[in-house]
C-alpha cells in the first residue's frame, strides 16, 4: 500500500491517458483557430468575489464546490480556485480594455479547473475544460457558430452523433415574471420539496429546474416551461438561433426544461450528451449567453456567449472506440552494448541518432546474454525486417521492425561491429550510423523523405 496517493477526486494521467488528452487539446486548438478564436491564459485562482458575483453566490458551485485558499494573514483578498473559466476571462476583458478591441473578442482556454464536487465517473475535482468566449456580439448567428463549433469538435474527436439540448431562459425583460409563476408553482408544493430546495426558493428559484435531488424531477417535469413567458425579443432570438442552426445542418432537441447552473446565462443554453444517455449528470459540455456578466463585474454592458466542454468526460465517450488512451509511438531504433563502461558512447550514438528524423534509445543495460535460440545474426534478414539483436530488443521492451511499428534494434560494440570494437566513439558511433542508414532511409522514405547524410569527419 502506498505511503501517499493523489487526492480524491483527483488523478495522474499517465502517458497513454496524457497522450489521449493531448490529443483533444490539439483537436481543440485547431478548430478554434479555424474559427479564428485565440488563446488566452488566465491565473488559475481568482479573487473569491470575482465568482460569487459573477456564477452567483446561491449557486451549487460557490455555496459547495468552491476550492477557497486559505490567506496568509498579510494577504488581506480572499482567494479560491477557478470552478469555471468564463468569469476568470471576462474579468480579463474588462481589466485589459478589451471593449476598445475590434468586437467580438473571440478567445479560447484549455487547461484545469476545481471544484470540491462528490467525486464519480468522469468528474472530478481538478478537471480540464475546452473553453470557448465571444465577447461583444449580441447574436444569433454567433450563437449558432458556438453550438456548431462544439458539435463539430466532438465529432472531430470520434464521438458519433452528440445530442445538443437547447433552450432559452430569458433575459431581464421577462424572466421576472416568469419567476413570479415558478414561484408560485414551488409554493403549492412546498411540502414535497427538500429542505436545501426550500431554501433556495427564497434566494434563487430558478436554481430548483437545475437541481440534482432525484426528488425534483417529477416536480421539475411539472413546472411552468420559461419559453412559454418569454418577451418578443427574447423569442425572436430564439426563433433565429434555431433559423441559423438549421441553415448550419446541425441537429438539436428543444428541452425547456434546461436550465443551466451559474446565475450569469441569459438567453440561449445549451447542452452536449453522448448519444446513447441523457441526464444532467451524462453532459458532456455546455454554455450559453451570458449578456449581463461583463456589466457585472465592473464593465460596461456587453452581449457575449460561450461554452465549456469537459475533456475528461469526452475521453470517458471515447472509451468504447478506443480513444481514451494512446498506446506508446514506436521505436526506431535501440542502441545497446555488451561493455559495462560505455554508456557514455552509448548515449553519444542514440544521441547522434537522434538528431535524425527517427526515435533512438540507448539501453543502459549491457545485453551480454544470448542463449540458444535467442540469438539471431546481428544484420541478418528475418521475416519481419531488419532484427539486429534479439537479446536486446527483448531487454527494450519492443518489437521487430516491420512496416506496422517500424521498429528497429542496433547494437553497438557487438559481434556485428567486431571491428570497430578498437576505434573512438566517434569511428564507433559514424559506423553505426552508416549500418544501419539503408533500414532507415527506407523507413524515412516512406515516412518523411531519407535522412540527411552525415560528414566524412562523422
Amino acid at each position: 500500500m502506498p505511503t501517499f496517493r493523489a487526492p480524491r477526486g483527483t488523478r495522474d494521467l499517465l502517458p497513454p491517458e496524457r497522450r489521449a488528452m493531448t490529443r483533444l487539446e490539439t483537436i481543440a486548438g485547431d478548430i478554434a483557430r479555424r474559427y479564428g478564436y485565440r488563446p488566452i491564459e488566465t491565473p488559475l485562482f481568482e479573487q473569491t468575489a470575482v465568482f460569487e458575483r459573477g456564477i452567483g453566490d446561491a449557486t451549487d458551485v460557490v455555496e459547495k464546490e468552491l476550492f477557497r485558499l486559505a490567506p496568509r494573514t498579510e494577504e488581506g483578498e480572499s482567494w479560491a480556485l477557478r470552478p469555471e473559466p468564463t468569469a476568470g476571462i471576462v474579468r480579463a476583458y474588462i481589466q485589459h480594455g478589451m471593449q476598445t478591441w475590434p468586437q467580438p473578442v473571440k478567445l479560447m482556454l484549455i487547461g484545469p479547473m476545481f471544484r470540491y464536487d462528490r467525486p464519480q465517473a468522469g468528474r472530478y475535482r481538478e478537471f480540464w475544460q475546452f473553453d470557448i468566449e465571444a465577447i461583444g456580439d449580441p447574436g444569433p448567428a454567433v450563437d449558432a457558430e458556438i453550438i456548431e463549433l462544439a458539435d463539430r469538435f466532438y465529432r472531430e474527436a470520434g464521438i458519433a452523433d452528440p445530442v445538443i439540448f437547447l433552450n432559452s431562459i430569458g433575459d431581464g425583460a421577462c424572466r421576472p415574471a416568469y419567476i413570479e409563476v415558478l414561484v408560485a408553482f414551488y409554493r403549492h408544493h412546498v411540502d414535497t420539496l427538500p429542505p436545501p430546495e426550500r431554501e433556495r426558493l427564497e434566494r434563487n428559484p430558478l436554481r430548483l429546474l437545475d437541481s440534482k435531488d432525484p426528488a425534483m424531477v417529477e416536480l421539475n417535469a411539472a413546472a411552468p416551461r420559461i419559453t412559454d413567458h418569454l418577451c418578443p425579443a427574447c423569442a425572436e432570438h430564439f426563433a433565429a438561433v434555431q433559423g441559423h442552426l438549421d441553415a448550419l445542418g446541425v441537429s438539436y432537441r428543444l428541452d425547456p426544461r434546461l436550465v443551466r447552473g451559474l446565475d450569469y446565462y441569459t438567453r440561449t443554453a445549451f447542452e452536449i450528451h453522448p448519444a446513447d444517455a441523457t441526464g444532467q449528470q451524462s453532459a458532456l459540455g455546455g454554455g450559453g449567453r451570458y449578456d449581463g456578466l461583463v456589466e457585472l463585474l465592473g464593465g460596461r454592458p456587453t452581449p457575449a456567449i460561450g461554452f465549456g466542454l469537459g475533456l475528461d468526460r469526452a475521453l470517458l465517450a471515447l472509451e468504447p472506440a478506443g480513444l481514451a488512451t494512446i498506446p506508446d509511438p514506436p521505436t526506431i531504433a535501440v542502441v545497446v552494448g555488451a561493455d559495462p563502461g560505455a554508456t557514455a558512447d552509448r548515449l553519444r550514438i542514440a544521441n547522434g541518432l537522434g538528431g535524425e528524423p527517427i526515435l533512438a534509445i540507448t539501453a543502459m543495460e549491457v545485453a551480454t546474454e544470448h542463449p540458444e535460440g535467442e540469438r539471431v545474426r546481428a544484420g541478418q534478414r528475418v521475416e519481419e525486417g531488419l532484427l539486429l539483436d534479439r537479446v536486446a530488443l527483448k531487454r527494450a521492451d519492443v518489437t521487430p521492425w516491420h512496416p506496422q511499428n517500424a521498429s528497429l534494434v542496433v547494437p553497438h560494440a557487438t559481434d556485428a561491429f567486431a571491428p570497430f570494437r578498437d576505434r573512438t566513439a566517434m569511428a564507433a558511433g559514424v559506423a553505426l550510423q552508416a549500418a544501419v542508414r539503408q533500414p532507415l532511409n527506407q523507413l524515412g522514405s516512406a515516412r518523411r523523405g531519407p535522412l540527411r547524410q552525415d560528414r566524412s569527419d562523422g
